[in-house]
């Protein structure tokens, strides 16, 4: 498809899918759709690849042609030899010119507010999108209890038991077994009725787009949802990693832009907010145990240095999540890099230092 082979660039990184860019021949552009002008991507999902979230809608590049008009500056589409493109946006990653845990200058930060208002106008019954989910899993309107139980309900099922075989014994060295499922949904019950809303609900900086002129893009939609609104902030304020004072400003200046919009959708955002942070928190347990596994899988040898930067990123995110899945005492540092070394051996891994 693309104009010069030559300028095929790709596989570009990314967890989902591998990426590649390239641009078009100018007679791509004649049946419309943005033309062939600038550079598109062509994306393809990763095989035996886990997901460790719920994905709502059949196609992204379908929700993507429905949202254009609606939500600004969202990538284009071509249809090229039978196959949707996105238009590659120039530019870089939020993430790469503000950093994690530093605040964002206040034009990007005007923009993201702006990116809210428009999602929460996004109302279910005007997204005529195809779903993966059947009508028999999916929350009725408004109820952000069912909303939630349904994400939970993904996360033991799909992330946890689908992952026992392999990860089992890690699980148990790390205290979380199907126990940790119950005090999790203890721990975020009676959560507020809020009106249902297209959630993008991967908003972080490395999907933040700064093109030249500084304008703010919103790319990789794969997880977007319809749900609960105030998921939708607390996913984007725990993956930001916003300055203290800046993340307050975020949340009071949502809670007055989506009230703005749709009357209700910020309803116990004082009690609510907290505990759907804590999912997050417990959520990133299952993902970053297996993740990080797996990265160590992936090395000739784990070294005794690689291995202690693992344990200590296990311990962290266990850490932070112990409160809301219920354990009571976190392994240390030592003991989680232990079960990280057991689990490596019984997994082909070789721990012996370099």
């Amino acid at each position: 498809m693309s104009a010069d082979p030559g300028m095929v660039e790709g596989p570009l990184r990314g967890y989902h899918h591998e990426t590649y860019v390239f641009p078009l021949p100018p007679e791509a552009g004649a049946g419309g759709g943005g033309g062939g002008d600038g550079r598109w991507k062509c994306r393809e999902p990763r095989e035996s690849l886990l997901w460790f979230d719920r994905r709502c809608f059949v196609s992204e590049e379908r929700l993507l042609t429905e949202l254009q008009g609606r939500i600004d500056n969202i990538p284009d589409l071509i249809e090229a030899g039978g196959t949707v493109l996105q238009r590659f946006i120039e530019g870089e990653t939020l993430g790469t010119l503000h950093a994690s845990g530093t605040a964002v200058p206040e034009e990007e930060f005007e923009q993201i507010l702006a990116l809210f208002r428009q999602l929460v106008a996004v109302t279910p019954e005007t997204l005529l999108v195809k779903r993966r989910c059947e009508l028999r899993d999916r929350a009725s309107e408004g109820d952000s209890a069912g909303f939630i139980d349904g994400l939970i309900n993904f996360t033991e099922e799909r992330v946890y038991g689908d992952n026992l075989r392999e990860y089992g014994q890690l699980f148990a060295d790390l205290k979380l077994d199907p126990d940790s499922f119950k005090q999790l949904r203890k721990h975020v019950s009676g959560l507020r009725e809020r009106p249902f809303c297209l959630l993008h609900a991967d908003l972080h900086r490395e999907n933040l787009i700064v093109d030249h002129e500084r304008r703010l893009w919103a790319i990789d939609w794969e997880l977007a949802m319809l749900g609960d609104p105030l998921y939708d902030l607390a996913t984007h304020l725990y993956l930001m990693r916003y300055p203290s004072e800046q993340e307050r400003r975020m949340t009071e200046r949502w809670c007055t832009l989506v009230e703005g919009i749709r009357p209700g959708s910020s309803s116990g955002w004082r009690e609510d907010l907290p505990k759907l942070l804590d999912y997050k928190k417990a959520q990133s347990v299952f993902t970053d145990v297996i993740r990080t596994s797996q990265s160590l899988c992936l090395e000739a040898k784990a070294d005794r240095s690689l291995l202690r930067s693992a344990s200590w990123t296990v311990w962290e995110v266990l850490s932070r999540g112990a409160r809301p899945l219920g354990v009571e005492t976190v392994p240390n540092a030592p003991a989680v890099e232990a079960a990280l070394a057991r689990w490596l051996r019984n997994h082909g891994g070789d721990t012996r230092s370099r």
